[in-house]
Formats: C-alpha cells, structure tokens, sequence
C-alpha cells in the first residue's frame, strides 16, 4: 500500500477574486462563467455604486477590479478614482468596445490595464494571469495568500 502525503486544508492555493463591474447582463453572466470556469472566484456588480458597495464591504480581499469603462451613473473610470482614494493598490483591468485611445492607456506601476472588447476567452484569462502574476511580484510578501 503506498501512503499519499497528507494536505492541510490551508496547503491548497486560494482562489484569485474578480470585481466584475458590467451593466450588461448578458455580458457579465457570460463573463463570469468564463471566469469561473478559469478558476476564479467572481463577485458581479452591475454598476459603479454597487461595485464600490461590494469592495467595502467585502471581507476577503479582492485581487482585481474588472470594469466596463462605461456604466450607467458613474463610470469605469470613475469607479477607479473613487476605489482608489480609499485603497490605493487595488488592481483594475478597464474594458471597452469603444475606439478611445484614453482608454487604452495602461500604467502597469499605477496598477491599471485595459482590454478591448470583443475579447477571446483565452484572451482575457491570459491578460488577468499575467497581471495577476506581476502584482503578486510588487506585493509584499505580508500580504501574499
């Protein structure tokens, strides 16, 4: 009989959290199986109000805020200004089917990214894995897991 090693419950790596921020419900539901389906936990918000609710609220940390740049009330990119007066690092990925060049400026040091709308499947896990990755590097290792 060969014995398998023993895991703690605290050994599995924890599940990465998304903030998605998508007034389409076809296109958060959509979203959010995509996401689901790549490992991620998914907490949905359908406008700017609600996500920043969500973000306060929440007791687990959020890894990455995903927004549509536009939302009904305030925008993506309002809800980023008003994220990030009360917490500085958070991690958004801007998302857009507009042709706004503004929009598709990201800042890797300010912790901020952008994906063009219609995006693959493949496209957009691969982005947040990446962006993930290098904000995992930047993060001091106190607030790792």
């Amino acid at each position: 009989m060969t014995l398998q090693p023993f895991v703690f419950a605290n050994d599995r790596p924890r599940r990465r959290i998304i903030l998605l921020v998508e007034d389409e419900p076809f296109v958060r539901e959509a979203t959010c199986s995509i996401l689901e389906s790549a490992g991620f936990e998914v907490l949905p918000a359908g406008n700017a109000l609600a996500a920043m609710k969500v973000y306060q609220e929440c007791k687990r940390r959020i890894d990455l805020v995903m927004t549509d740049m536009v939302l009904p009330g305030r925008s993506g990119e309002q809800l980023g200004q008003d994220l990030r007066q009360h917490f500085p690092e958070v991690v958004i990925l801007a998302t857009s089917g507009y042709n706004n060049p503004e929009y598709e400026t990201e800042t890797p040091g300010s912790h901020s990214y952008f994906l063009a709308k219609p995006y693959s499947r493949r496209t957009l896990v691969d982005k947040i894995e990446k962006i993930l990755g290098a904000s995992e590097l930047r993060r001091p290792a106190t607030q790792t897991g």
